[in-house]
């Protein structure tokens, strides 16, 4: 094959997948020349399953994506055709946006967001290998001959390495949707020394919505006054609903009648799928207590019929899929314009990178999205966005951006990916992060959108709604402050059965148990407040306690991150040491004392050992 310099940049991007556009967009923002390979320009943030962003502990990656100057929220609100928060009816911390999205619109706003972007250029092609020289990083070779030379490759192949589909017995060579798979850069990854590892996802069927009997179906409406995700855009519109519908027993039935024909079941499958998105036959089998599953019916966009049958994604053969979904209320007499499909493919062991996500082996190369393991677009894109500071950051010569546990759900999902690793399709909860409700989605903004303070990430635009967001939030504690009047406090709290002194200041009667929004309607307050500043402020003043322990917490767990360890530790001449922990420390080789107190298999004791190694060394 005749090769050729198809050009000389900063960085290359692997992939046009919410991981690749936000690495994409981050390093070109920053002024660095980049390259974006993509193996079809018409799967640029193509959404694979359902045409959703957000959801419990989703929106808050989404929301901190965008403090930090990211795409993905804007480009949601901007095609957003139903927005909901979920758990409202819990506290703020569990409280998540979810936005159904136009499908087809959002694939082309983000495309055209990167092809509007300047020191980016996208190329179509495949990437057949990763060049180094010397143990760096020094381009990418195609294909077709084609060497983007460059000083970082940032790797966002998705679901799309050495992929294949499945359903029933036919299993064919192929990305999602039909898209084609990438097939030659996994022998390249192995030669580099990665660990590659085989997982599988699915999707359900995309059904025609003029053979659904809505009218047998429940009515999900969108939230009324819901924000957006991103700080910067105005209220989204809710435009179109969802249904909702129930499994049966007799879906359950032809279900666990053909689980023989089921390739999960079968041995058609043997890769590690997601454990909080099971198949529909896997939760019948799991769940055999249960009578029935949700199943939600979601539009796919304003120009299509398609809607997308959340909750019965699946693997059956094609003839099995027509008589489960038919066995569905509502879904009696309903057409499949797509089968639904499991789909395996190669990623790696997310131990072998540092927590800024570049290869241990590599110097230059960096890993985000489902290559690492995880599973979801916003997963995807926070990786995407923090390989892609980091590659810019070791090329300008600015210190690596590693986000702490403390401050942000990214900083979690990070740290368990390169601490602890994961053994199955990583997905984002709340109960994942022990300092929950410091990282309230809120809170955002103030948490995060200091730290890009000094980039071009931080547009005029983004300062000047963060500034008034922090002038407001400080205005509207400092009136809760405040007392309210002794005789209409006697009576509010009289009315509603608070007990204790009428000398109270607002926030006083909020961690009574009054809510904001009566005492705005009774004292009149904060009349002219966002609403979003406003719920931020209950939630501060709610929390106050909570906060104060867990700053005690984080402030102790601090001293253990800002013990660094040397790269080169021989844990084999470290007296004290268990043969286990010494083993996973050489696996991990953590960065910080506290990073390696989290690894499994390292316990107290061993931590105790390694802070005296650290004081005699010295």
């Amino acid at each position: 094959m005749t090769t050729f310099c198809e050009g000389q940049f900063d960085t290359v991007v692997i992939g046009a997948g919410h991981a690749g556009c936000e690495a994409a967009l981050v390093c070109a923002r920053l002024g660095l020349k980049t390259a974006v390979l993509t193996l079809n320009l018409d799967s640029i943030a193509f959404m694979a399953c359902n045409p959703s962003i957000g959801g419990t502990a989703k929106g808050h990656l989404v929301r901190e994506i965008d403090a930090l100057g990211g795409e993905m929220a804007r480009n949601a609100d901007k095609t957003a055709i139903q927005m909901r928060m979920l758990n409202e009816g819990k506290g703020e911390a569990v409280q998540s946006l979810r936005c159904q999205c136009d499908k087809n619109a959002y694939h082309r706003e983000m495309k055209r967001t990167l092809e509007n972007c300047d020191n980016l250029r996208i190329v179509q092609g495949e990437a057949a290998e990763i060049l180094t020289d010397g143990g760096k990083v020094s381009g990418v070779l195609t294909s077709y001959g084609g060497i983007l030379y460059a000083k970082a490759v940032i790797i966002a192949t998705g679901v799309y390495l050495n992929a294949e589909t499945v359903t029933g017995e036919l299993r064919q060579k192929s990305g999602p949707s039909g898209f084609a798979a990438a097939t030659m850069l996994t022998e390249n990854l192995i030669k580099l020394g990665f660990n590659v590892r085989r997982f599988k996802t699915g999707t359900p069927a995309r059904l025609d919505a003029r053979s659904v009997d809505f009218d047998k179906c429940q009515v999900q409406e969108g939230g009324d006054d819901v924000p957006a995700f991103s700080f910067l855009s105005g209220t989204p519109q809710n435009s179109r609903v969802c249904h909702l519908t129930y499994t049966n027993a007799e879906t359950h039935k032809i279900i666990l009648d053909n689980l023989d024909r089921s390739p999960l079941y079968n041995g058609g499958i043997s890769s590690t799928g997601p454990r909080y998105c099971p198949s529909v036959e896997t939760k019948v089998v799991r769940f055999s207590d249960k009578e029935r599953h949700q199943i939600f019916i979601e539009p796919e966009g304003v120009d299509t019929n398609e809607v997308y049958v959340q909750g019965m994604s699946s693997s059956m053969p094609h003839d099995v899929q027509v008589e489960m979904y038919r066995s569905v209320r509502g879904l009696e007499n309903c057409d499949i314009m797509r089968y639904a499909y499991a789909i395996e493919y190669d990623c790696i062991d997310t131990l072998d990178v540092y927590p800024t996500l570049e290869f241990k082996k590599v110097k230059g190369l960096y890993t985000a999205g489902q290559i690492n393991g995880t599973s979801g677009y916003e997963e995807a894109a926070a990786q995407g966005l923090i390989a892609g500071l980091n590659a810019a950051y070791a090329i300008l010569g600015k210190p690596p951006f590693i986000l702490d546990r403390s401050e942000a759900y990214i900083g979690v999902m990070i740290d368990d990916l390169t601490t602890k690793g994961t053994e199955e399709p990583y997905r984002m909860m709340t109960s994942r992060a022990e300092y929950a409700i410091n990282l309230r989605q809120g809170t955002a903004d103030f948490r995060l959108t200091p730290k890009i303070a000094d980039t071009p990430l931080y547009t005029a635009e983004r300062r000047n709604c963060f500034e008034t967001r922090k002038r407001q939030l400080a205005e509207a504690l400092k009136i809760l402050d405040g007392r309210a009047d002794r005789a209409r406090a006697q009576e509010f709290m009289r009315g509603r059965g608070i007990t204790g002194k009428a000398s109270a200041t607002y926030a006083d009667l909020i961690r009574r148990g009054a809510t904001l929004k009566d005492l705005c309607g009774a004292f009149g307050i904060l009349k002219d407040f966002p609403q979003q500043i406003i719920k931020t402020a209950e939630s501060t003043v709610k929390y106050e306690g909570y906060l104060k322990k867990n700053a005690q917490q984080i402030e102790k767990a601090k001293k253990l991150e800002e013990k660094a360890l040397p790269p080169d530790i021989d844990y084999d001449k470290i007296q004290g040491l268990r043969l286990e922990a010494r083993e996973r420390l050489k696996r991990v080789r953590p960065l910080t004392l506290g990073q390696a107190g989290r690894i499994y298999g390292v316990n107290p004791a061993d931590v105790t050992v390694l802070i005296v190694w650290l004081a005699t060394r010295k």
